[in-house]
């Protein structure tokens, strides 16, 4: 724990106005500096909530909370004795005396005086501006703002088609609304992409389903009787019918403070600052981020070039050497699900310079590449595609090692090159968002004993930020630990040199339909005729069952050599507890159930004495079940039409619903109909790890949809599908795989989803683990599984419709085989002799386990329980 200073007419401070992202990293860059045990810190801040993720500001459309966007630990803060006072902004600044004066009448003293107050939305001074209806994006309370307005209206208008505007607009698609974007420029994003990259962006964003107005510009807000908006005039005198604005065309620096205080100012506004960040007329007051402009004339709007500016003014207050000489501007931005991304010289203003360009219009593909006459790389612009990036911009400014257009063209196309971060340079920047080279990364492995992506990314606090570079990150990491020698064993186990993937693969291919078979075939020389391990056994077993109508296996995980394969809870279909009783859960497709099915579960729950819960995913667990029994509280289950839920396997549990449009008055589609389709049509599936489903009917998420592998949430136009959620012991917000989906589509897409996720999982991962290792994360499994990238979604959809063919109750098929009960015994040489020592004690009006006394000598443990 850092010591910090007792505060004293002595002690020095250091007073921060303003905390959001780079507010925060300059509280970082002292503490690193040891400046918060050396220094009173105090931060004064505007918004309600501390520093939080405003990169990743519409990510909270899709699911992510306030609290999940924050970026402030809250233990740090109490541990570095920083005084933070949230919603009590700076509103006074008296230089002479040192004082700053803030909204709650407090005034301190301060030494040190930085200013991180950031920037403010620009809204055009049209008629109306400020009706109701009219909303700008900026701030979490912003869109909790827009969420609220749109719920009773039909039509958003977005002024401004820039990064955040573009995002604006998809935000209000996905609450429902019919979405406009008007932007005075001749083409979207014209900062960043030049005409053809516009062009590429166009076709791909009216695709989706959203109109485009450009080169014109907002004339006034039309507002009804009430003063709420009705609609927009534009300039070419047409009208837009509108209920909600969304201002979002640029901002300009938060200086007004700084003005008050007599601070220079730029002529454009922006704090004037030299190279270590200092204001130009007070060397007391720093200012860093979108309010200060910069010794190089600019004022930095993107987060890189503000994370750079705390850590220079924390060096010099440090009375460390530091200077911010300018930023690279270099973005990748994902738009409704688009890649566009600019770095360099994207617009070709070197002299004399050439432009190597491949455009695909069908494909929504612009790719161009900015090249000066000796061949040097000087920058470029990437829009649908933007794989490329990380390589590409860490050779801006160097000759590549290949042909300027093998680098543009697709994988598969001419003479296409795809070169790995191994060939770049050790000063090449990897990470722009924190400053991190090359070298720093391979240093990390090589210095610091990183053998991980995490590891890595804790030591450098690359991939921290925007989360673009995490695959040359992997690349980089293992590259640089088979390089030193560390061999990186990717077999399964010690019986298969292969990976989970690569066996799948080989299973598939050959028809191999044993695991001992598969075993001497292609395990390692050591294993070959042997009886395998506890890890490869139960994960072939997977494979096998999964591929089982394709490959020519039995589907019944308990048939022959099938059996000696599976983990303890599958031996005996049931999930095993504590003191050796099993739980049983028969399916409830959707969570929806008659009244005479409950009545029958708690008749078997009564008449064999056994413990009832009702679970998280809308099911009923029966619990204390002796393994003799459970066969006949299956047929019981199976006489009044229920099935297994294979609340024991690595398989499909359960389709949560909300119950959707049919009752609830903010429904927009049948979500129970959907989830009981999908666990019909799911159940049964054997993958690496369990899968849990939800469906919600509207945007307010009853169901938790966004905390599973797979989550359905409708809309007004259909269904939006998500992957990737967990909601276990390392939650995780699904990410939103496609939109406004037909049924058919969006059970095609599933289909797909699941079977690709079988074939290239590795053991006991999870679709949020997998998606976040895969190479291309997010955006590969859309190429293959939306764009087909792979030519492989036939197939995909194949092994699906072979599986729902072929799907048969395991728990019928085993009361319905005299051979297959014979294993429901506790003891084979004495089949009707229950085990003694599964035993219960009553525990408010059911039971709970008696667990076996534990003695040590003559005296019980502590805690156990008298039998």
């Amino acid at each position: 724990m850092t010591a910090t200073p007792e505060a004293t007419e002595a002690t020095p401070t250091i007073v921060l106005v303003g905390h959001g992202m780079v507010g925060q990293r300059f509280l970082e860059a002292l503490a690193t500096r040891g400046l918060t045990a050396t220094h009173r810190v105090v931060v004064l801040c505007e918004e309600p909530r501390p520093a939080y993720d405003r990169v990743a500001l519409t990510s909270y459309f899709s699911g992510r909370t306030p609290e999940e966007l924050s970026m402030t630990d809250m233990e740090f803060i109490d541990t570095h004795g920083i005084e933070l006072y949230v919603g009590d902004p700076a509103v006074m600044v008296d230089r002479s005396a040192k004082k700053v004066t803030a909204r709650s009448g407090q005034v301190f003293d301060y030494d040190v005086l930085v200013l991180a107050t950031g920037s403010y939305p620009f809204v055009p001074p049209v008629p109306n501006k400020d009706a109701r209806g009219c909303f700008v994006y900026r701030t979490i309370e912003d869109l909790l703002a827009i969420e609220e307005y749109a719920k009773t209206r039909t039509t958003g208008a977005v002024v401004g088609g820039g990064l955040l505007g573009l995002e604006a607009a998809g935000a209000l698609k996905g609450l429902g609304l019919t979405s406009h974007i008007v932007e005075f420029a001749p083409r979207l994003m014209p900062v960043q992409v030049d005409e053809g990259g516009g062009a590429a962006l166009l076709r791909t964003i009216e695709g989706m389903g959203l109109t485009v107005h450009t080169g014109v510009g907002t004339q006034e807000i039309v507002v009804d009787e009430d003063g709420a908006v009705t609609g927009m005039k534009l300039s070419d005198g047409s009208e837009l019918a509108t209920d909600l604005v969304v201002f979002s065309a640029g901002v300009r620096p938060r200086d007004q403070l700084a003005r008050d205080c007599g601070l220079t100012v730029g002529e454009r506004g922006g704090i004037t600052v030299d190279e270590q960040c200092r204001t130009v007329a007070d060397p007391h007051v720093f200012a860093i981020g979108e309010c200060a402009l910069a010794a190089d004339g600019r004022v930095y709007g993107l987060v890189a070039p503000g994370y750079e500016q705390a850590e220079t003014a924390a060096a010099t207050i440090a009375s460390d050497e530091a200077a911010f000489l300018g930023a690279d501007l270099s973005t990748k931005l994902k738009l409704l699900g688009v890649d566009v991304a600019s770095f360099g010289d994207a617009h070709g203003a070197t002299a004399d310079c050439l432009d190597v360009v491949y455009s695909d219009s069908r494909a929504g593909l612009y790719k161009k590449l900015v090249i000066g006459r000796d061949g040097t790389l000087l920058g470029g612009i990437l829009v649908g595609d933007a794989e490329a990036y990380g390589t590409l911009k860490a050779f801006t400014g160097s000759v590549p090692p290949v042909k300027p257009e093998s680098l543009v063209l697709p994988a598969g196309a001419g003479e296409s090159v795809q070169l790995g971060p191994t060939a770049l340079p050790d000063d090449a920047i990897i990470c722009s968002c924190n400053n991190v080279r090359k070298g720093t990364i391979r240093g990390a492995v090589t210095e610091h004993n990183c053998t991980t992506v995490p590891e890595v990314k804790k030591c450098t606090k690359a991939g921290t930020t925007c989360g673009s570079c995490v695959k040359v990150l992997g690349q980089l990491v293992t590259a640089e630990l088979e390089a030193s020698g560390v061999e990186v064993d990717k077999g399964l186990c010690g019986c298969f040199a292969q990976t989970r993937e690569e066996l799948y693969e080989i299973v598939l291919a050959l028809r191999i339909n044993t695991y001992q078979d598969l075993l001497d075939r292609y395990g390692r020389d050591g294993a070959r005729g042997g009886d395998g391990c506890e890890i490869c056994k139960p994960a072939v077993g997977s494979i096998i069952a999964s591929l089982a109508p394709t490959i020519g296996a039995s589907g019944y995980v308990l048939d022959g050599e099938q059996a000696a394969l599976q983990d303890s809870n599958d031996h005996f279909l049931a999930n095993i507890q504590k003191n050796g009783s099993y739980s049983v859960v028969p399916r409830i497709p959707g969570g929806e159930i008659t009244p005479e099915g409950l009545i029958t579960i708690g008749e078997i729950a009564r008449d064999f004495g056994l413990y009832t819960k009702i679970t998280g995913g809308q099911r009923i667990d029966m619990f204390g079940a002796r393994v003799e029994q459970l066969p006949l509280i299956w047929t019981r289950l199976v006489d009044a039409g229920f099935e297994s839920g294979h609340a024991y396997g690595k398989s499909l549990r359960t389709v949560k619903s909300c119950v959707g449009q049919t009752w609830c008055r903010y429904g927009v589609q049948d979500s129970v109909r959907m989830a009981i389709d999908l666990e019909l049509r799911y159940r049964g599936l054997r993958s690496p790890h369990k899968l849990k489903s939800a469906v919600s009917g509207c945007a307010r998420e009853c169901a938790e949809a966004q905390s599973k592998d797979f989550g359905v949430i409708a809309t007004s136009s259909g269904w939006n599908l998500y992957v990737g959620g967990n909601g276990g012991a390392t939650p995780r917000h699904a990410d939103l795989l496609a939109q406004d989906l037909t049924d058919a589509e969006l059970v095609r897409l599933i289909d797909r989803f699941l079977m690709f996720y079988i074939r290239t999982a590795d053991r006991l991962e999870r679709t949020s683990t997998w998606l976040e290792r895969i190479p291309g994360g997010l955006d590969h499994v859309r190429d293959v599984v939306v764009e087909d990238s792979l030519g492989i979604c036939e197939e995909l959809e194949s092994l699906m419709t072979a599986h729902v063919a072929h799907y048969a109750d395991e728990w019928a098929t085993t009361i319905n085989d005299p051979e297959k009960l014979a294993r429901f015994v506790s003891f084979v040489n004495a089949p009707d002799t229950p085990d003694p020592v599964v035993g219960f004690v009553p525990e408010r009006e059911q039971i709970k386990p008696d667990l076996p006394l534990l003695t040590i000598g003559h005296r019980p443990l502590e805690g156990s329980a008298q039998r």
